[in-house]
């Protein structure tokens, strides 16, 4: 399964972090190799800082989205053997459509329980941002 959802976000995240890439101005690279500063250098001095931000960003989005996975656990094992792929959200789910007596209100409340870890990871993102504007 973490294969699948690998194979899944490889997409966007290229796309992301390309357009980020395609942000850098090629006179910064052209100034560098001026300097004497060569591949690795430019490497680590231009491209990975000026990559920073969209890298952060596209770690946010990335474990969001790996937050809420139901899909791929769904189709593959419906939370696995015993239970050892269950997620926030295949447990939701099953709580609240998955018996004969659905159990709503656990189901709805494992689910805030995922919004409240998506919302914390946003919260600690935009604390590091404010941090790395303030540095």
């Amino acid at each position: 399964m973490t294969i699948a959802n690998i194979w899944i976000g490889i997409p966007f995240n290229l796309v992301v972090l390309y357009s980020g890439l395609q942000a850098i101005s090629p006179q910064v690279y052209e100034a560098a190799a001026l300097d004497g500063a060569g591949g690795w250098q430019r490497f680590w001095r231009i491209t990975f800082p000026l990559l920073r931000p969209v890298s952060a960003i596209t770690l946010l989005l990335g474990l969001v989205y790996t937050l809420k996975v139901f899909d791929i656990i769904w189709i593959m094992t419906k939370g696995g053997p015993s239970g050892s792929s269950t997620t926030f959200a295949t447990w939701s789910y099953r709580l609240g459509f998955g018996n004969l007596v659905p159990a709503f209100g656990p189901g709805a409340a494992v689910g805030n329980l995922l919004i409240v870890a998506a919302l914390v990871f946003g919260l600690i993102y935009i604390r590091a941002q404010r941090k790395q504007a303030v540095a």
